[in-house]
């Protein structure tokens, strides 16, 4: 089962550190930022999203916002992570988008606990995946661009799934195979290449989001 990856974003080192050990352990994984704009340069695809408000430069709520602007990253959860207990301060919070609201100093524990909560009520919502016109539904295991749908084959459908709901990390051939194929099936990686190219012919604009880095193998690109 893929571990549900979460971005921590926030100014304090210290508690970042803390947060990333804490989530690891639990089974996360996990990617930390330092400032809105240095997660701005990190966002791909992310399960949920731990954000500081009070940061030098680009605020968490001003990040936020930018997140639920864009259609591609509109569905991330929130949880915003904040000094701040003003009641003002937490409507505003909710009004751009947040999931949740802990207010520091926290528990490790409280937090972990609302981290769960907020992925449980997100997979019993997920029934598709959205990037742009892009629309996979994973109930019909169907595929639409534009609200057209589009013919794939099940290996080219998984292969889709894969990246897109991964978006931005690399995935070797023998990582691909393994997660894609049975195990009772030989085939080689060269495989892997031949139904990643079918699938990006079928994808229309968003077929370059299909990349290949040299070496390491492929991905799902923002456009």
């Amino acid at each position: 089962m893929n571990q549900p990856r979460i971005l921590v974003v926030d100014d304090e080192q210290d508690l970042c550190e803390i947060l990333r050990f804490n989530l690891e352990t639990a089974g996360y994984e996990v990617v930390v930022a330092y400032s809105a704009e240095e997660a701005l340069s990190k966002i791909g695809y992310f399960d949920l999203l731990l954000l500081d408000v009070m940061m030098p430069g680009m605020s968490g709520f001003e990040l936020a916002k930018r997140l639920k602007d864009d259609s591609r990253t509109a569905s991330i959860p929130i949880i915003f992570l904040t000094a701040k207990d003003a009641e003002e301060d937490t409507l505003l919070g909710f009004q751009v988008g947040a999931d949740d609201y802990v207010t520091k100093p926290f528990s490790v524990r409280e937090v972990l606990a609302r981290v769960k909560v907020v992925l449980g009520r997100k997979s019993q919502q997920s029934h598709e995946l959205i990037y742009g016109k892009l629309r996979i539904d994973l109930t019909s295991k169907s595929l639409t661009i534009d609200g057209q749908p589009v013919a794939l084959t099940k290996t080219e459908f998984e292969l889709l799934h894969l990246l897109l709901q991964h978006r931005g990390k690399v995935f070797s051939r023998k990582e691909i195979l393994d997660k894609v194929w049975p195990s009772d099936v030989i085939v080689t990686e060269r495989t892997a290449d031949v139904n990643l190219a079918r699938l990006r012919k079928k994808l229309g604009e968003y077929a370059a989001c299909i990349s290949n880095k040299p070496g390491f193998g492929y991905y799902f690109q923002d456009q």
